[in-house]
């Protein structure tokens, strides 16, 4: 069968990349203001519904059994369909309960999907073009949120356009990318068969470690960053939507070639920098009084998310071939440990001290940075850290599930 270029797996990669884009793009851009201008809720209830919407990624680690039914292909395109769902369905219950439950329905979805999209990735494509391919990935999806931003942009500073049409029309994207891949695409076969059980491998502690770290500081991110916007300076859903077009208009151009330098200057040093780049801009968050200041801390901050792909091409270099489909699905479960704790006591904690809730995610970014520096120069398997213990390739932290 004759496979055309557009039906190569790196395409389809970024395909479902800008689909999701679309969709989680409307999502976010409309979460705090829809939050606030139609549901009413303070900081306790949007820590409650950050803390629910991570609940399916804590969960993440069932994508293993589910794979035991299907493939993973074909389960990347149903998980964005039902994110889709999510997505457009969400204006239509403007109430606590119901945003609550239509945030749970996405995000099953947006995890499934993440976690079936890393594993593809680092099945289908070779290590020393995975960071690039990942960068490709962030800049398909920064284009496609680029546009729905744009579009959410002149559809409520002009339009006046509701909530419920906006959240329609964005999860229709999604769904449409995902029944276009379903049918367009043919089944890629990988070259390794996958483990289909929960495995946990002692010489991957130190990936484990980044992923838990990563994720519990990408939840204050998340959470409160933008709130910040919303409740500190006031700014209005087309002022916020502005603020993500700057950001992925960035990211169009420069996903890729943090993708290059990854691979260029190796994982321990793009770690490095974006560790300590963060430190500096969470102290800003907890300090900042000006509303443009601010603006620019969060622009700054969203750069250094597509540095977060040299923890996975970390691990795609230390890691058994057949442990990736396993070990993406359990990291998300890993990287969702804190995400479901810390949005919601956060939350109350963010109602006695904003600053404090930035302070902490410095300290979270320091401790990234310290278990950064033992990463080594030319990781591979047996060489996975600078220090610590080494294990061989078949121990486990616990027995694979039957």
């Amino acid at each position: 069968m004759n496979v055309r270029k557009w039906q190569q797996p790196e395409f389809l990669l970024m395909l479902t990349a800008a689909g999701w884009g679309a969709g989680f793009a409307t999502w976010l851009a409309l979460l705090n203001n829809f939050a606030v201008d139609a549901v009413q809720f303070t900081g306790r209830e949007i820590g409650i519904l950050q803390s629910l919407r991570e609940v399916p990624g804590l969960l993440a680690f069932t994508v293993v059994f589910v794979l035991l039914l299907i493939s993973e292909q074909r389960l990347l395109m149903i998980s964005l369909l039902v994110f889709g769902i999510g997505v457009a369905i969400t204006g239509l219950f403007p109430s606590e309960i119901g945003f609550y439950l239509t945030t749970i329905l996405m995000s099953v979805g947006f995890h499934y999907h993440e976690t079936l999209r890393q594993s593809l990735t680092l099945q289908l494509v070779s290590k020393d073009r995975t960071p690039h391919v990942m960068g490709q990935q962030l800049s398909a999806q920064a284009f496609a949120s680029l546009v729905v931003y744009g579009l959410i942009y002149g559809a409520t500073k002009f339009a006046g356009m509701e909530y419920a049409t906006i959240y329609a029309a964005g999860g229709a994207v999604s769904i449409f990318t995902a029944l276009v891949c379903w049918a367009a695409y043919p089944r890629f076969k990988t070259e390794v068969a996958q483990t289909k059980s929960i495995v946990l491998r002692k010489r991957y502690w130190l990936y484990y470690a980044l992923t838990f770290l990563s994720g519990a500081r990408r939840q204050i991110f998340m959470v409160f960053a933008g709130f910040m916007m919303v409740e500190k300076f006031g700014y209005a859903v087309s002022t916020i939507t502005a603020l993500y077009l700057v950001n992925h208009a960035i990211n169009i151009f420069l996903a890729p070639r943090i993708g290059r330098l990854i691979s260029h200057w190796g994982e321990r040093k793009a770690l490095v920098f974006e560790y300590v780049g963060l430190i500096f801009v969470f102290t800003g968050y907890a300090f900042v009084q000006n509303a443009e200041m601010a603006a620019a801390l969060y622009v700054i901050d969203h750069l250094f998310f597509a540095f977060a792909i040299g923890i996975k091409s970390y691990f795609q270099k230390i890691a058994n071939p057949k442990d990736m489909a396993s070990t993406a699905s359990v990291s998300f479960t890993i990287n969702h440990i804190a995400a479901v704790v810390i949005p919601v006591t956060f939350g109350l904690l963010w109602l006695v001290s904003p600053a404090s809730v930035f302070l902490a995610g410095a300290a979270m970014a320091a401790c990234s940075l310290i278990c950064s520096f033992n990463i080594p120069r030319h990781p591979e398997p047996g060489n996975e850290t600078v220090k610590g213990p080494t294990f061989p390739e078949d121990d486990t932290l616990a027995k694979p599930a039957a």
